[in-house]
């Protein structure tokens, strides 16, 4: 058998498509930004560090046991809290006095803020945090902290969400009456 070679108008055909194609794309606008400059839009839920509220850490350490990395460092003392009321009994409390995330472990699988049971990590859509130096991906409780700020107000429990997110009694789309409040007698 031969092969049969393609003849000149072939060629002309398959060079006017490949023109064309090439026409169209320069045609459409680039869909690249430029990052350093323009700061990408993202979605309000991103997933792109871990951020700590302090105040909602008890120390229970679940987080450190089940990141499968072990990049979670926790240390803590417990103090006695004095009997508030005459007749009571002295109670423990934990003090956070470490909790450091090494990033350069972690591999961002979110099993730390999952099983946290007292809402006090979250993700925060910030991702712009790299380092010169592997060491200095090592965050200690006040670096957590500051990406607080950042973390939506959605994702946030209501304990911890500003007032103005959490609706009020009786506000719109509620159907029982605020205690205490007149309720308007019908129409006859």
């Amino acid at each position: 058998m031969t092969e049969q070679k393609p003849g000149a108008l072939d060629l002309l055909r398959g060079l006017g498509k490949g023109l064309a194609t090439t026409a169209r794309t320069l045609a459409t606008p680039a869909h690249t930004r430029q990052y350093p400059h323009v700061e990408p839009d993202l979605p309000e839920r991103s997933h792109g560090v871990i951020a700590l509220l302090e105040e909602n850490c008890t120390s229970c350490m679940l987080c450190a046991r089940e990141c499968p990395d072990w990049c979670i460092y926790i240390d803590s003392h417990k103090e006695t809290l004095e009997p508030t009321t005459e007749g009571g009994r002295a109670r423990q409390h934990n003090v956070l006095d470490r909790f450091d995330i090494d990033f350069s472990l972690c591999m961002y699988c979110g099993i730390c803020i999952e099983v946290c049971p007292f809402d006090a990590l979250f993700w925060a859509p910030d991702f712009a945090y790299a380092e010169g130096d592997i060491r200095n991906l090592l965050h200690d409780k006040p670096k957590l902290g500051t990406w607080m700020e950042r973390v939506p107000e959605s994702a946030l429990p209501e304990s911890a969400a500003p007032e103005s997110a959490v609706p009020e009694a009786g506000a719109a789309g509620s159907t029982a009456p605020q205690a205490g409040a007149a309720v308007p007698e019908a129409d006859e």
